[in-house]
Parts: C-alpha cells; structure tokens; sequence
C-alpha cells in the first residue's frame, strides 16, 4: 500500500460486516462510546484489528447516540476535552487489556466537521488528545485549518481525505442532507481515492463502514492504491 486505508469501525451491531470490512483496511478508528460503541463492540473490533495486523485508532465524537454524533451540539471547551479524554481511555483499556496499542486518534462527524472551521474546538479536541498521550497522531481533514491548530500544539498529524465523500469546491465535504454526498459507486469511488493519493495532500483515505456497498467500495479502493 502506498497510502493508508481507514475505516470507521466499532459503530454497527453486525459483526460480518464490520470483519469484511477489516479485511480490505490498515487502520480502524474505532467507535468509543460517545456517538455509538460499549464495550462489547470495543473489545471485539480490537480483537479483528489484532487478527488482521491493522494499527488501531480512537474514535470520540459527540456524545450524541441518538443523533449518531452528526449533529453539533453546545458544549464548552472544556467539555469536549474531557470526553475526548474519556473515550480514548475507555477504548485504551479494552485495547492494553487485549494487548494491543492505540496509535492514532480521528474525531467523528459533527465533532470533526466543526473542528474543521472553529479553532477553539480543534483546540479543545487536541488537549483531550493530549491528556491521554501527546505523541498521539491525530487525523484531521487534509488541507484544512484544523490541522495548523494541532501543528501549533505541536501534535503529529495526518491529512485524511474520503473515497467516499464529495467534496465541495473549497475541499471541505459537502453535508450529508445533500442526496449526492455520498459516493457509492466502489469504482468511481477507488479513482477518486487514486487522484486523491496522486495529489499528496494526504497520508490516509477513509472509507466509511455505514457507506452502501462500503465492503466492495474498500474493495476496489484498495486493489486500486496498491501498485
């Protein structure tokens, strides 16, 4: 692979699924219990990542399980850090226990796409982050702001960008109340994920694991990003 692969996982009570997808990714950002996720789903999506040799990641978002996490919602600075914090060190736990490590960590839906345009909030996600462990590498929009805010706490970062999203014409992803936000098709979406990789911009590409057709959409992705 000349690119990493994510997938958001952790997030979906079917099991077979969830292992399918696993099998066409190199990192899983896994759900921890703010937007979807409990135990039990922690515990076994970090046990496929083990199996499969995938590099584990924390996924926190709003703790918002009604709306999954896509809506934005009011809280303080200070209030997001701390369950940022919270949910990585409830996945971290299960990840030890199982003998594994988190690497990295990738905000979910509103949580991320706010963080995109408001500073104050990438800030508070990155000293939740930093809490837990500062060498945490933190995956944020490539080309957006959100990631100077993270470079200037002097975090690591990585640029994502999606196979599976359309872009708007300032490269932030265009809303989901939109019917075309969505890229289903597994072929259209492996050559956007191929001219995404060409351009640079980023280190990894996500497929979402709730996306129709997402398992044949990896699928193609991944047989197209490895030359």
């Amino acid at each position: 692979m000349k690119i990493d692969l994510n997938c958001d996982m952790g997030e979906l009570d079917d099991a077979a699924h969830e292992a399918a997808l696993m099998a066409y990714i190199t990192s899983a950002n896994i759900a921890c219990g703010g937007h979807a996720g409990d135990a039990q789903t922690m515990e076994r999506t970090t046990r496929l990542a083990l199996e499969r040799g995938v590099r584990i990641g924390a996924h926190p978002g709003y703790p918002d399980r009604e709306n999954f996490g896509r809506l934005e919602i009011a809280m303080t600075a200070e209030a997001i850090a701390e369950t940022v914090y919270e949910q990585i060190a409830r996945l971290d736990e299960v990840v030890r226990r199982l003998g594994g490590t988190i690497v990295h960590v990738k905000p979910h839906g509103a949580l991320y796409n706010v963080a995109v345009r408001d500073a104050g909030v990438a800030r508070a996600i990155a000293q939740g982050v930093e809490r837990w462990n500062p060498r945490t590498t933190l995956f944020g929009l490539a080309g957006s702001p959100m990631l100077d805010v993270w470079r200037e706490m002097g975090m690591t970062v990585a640029g994502e960008a999606f196979a599976d999203r359309r872009y708007e014409p300032d490269r932030t992803l265009r809303s989901r109340k939109f019917a075309d936000a969505l890229i289903t098709n597994p072929q259209e979406a492996a050559a956007q994920a191929v001219r995404l990789a060409r351009e640079g911009r980023a280190e990894t590409i996500c497929v979402h694991g709730d996306t129709p057709g997402s398992v044949e959409i990896l699928k193609a992705c991944r047989e197209a990003l490895t030359w």
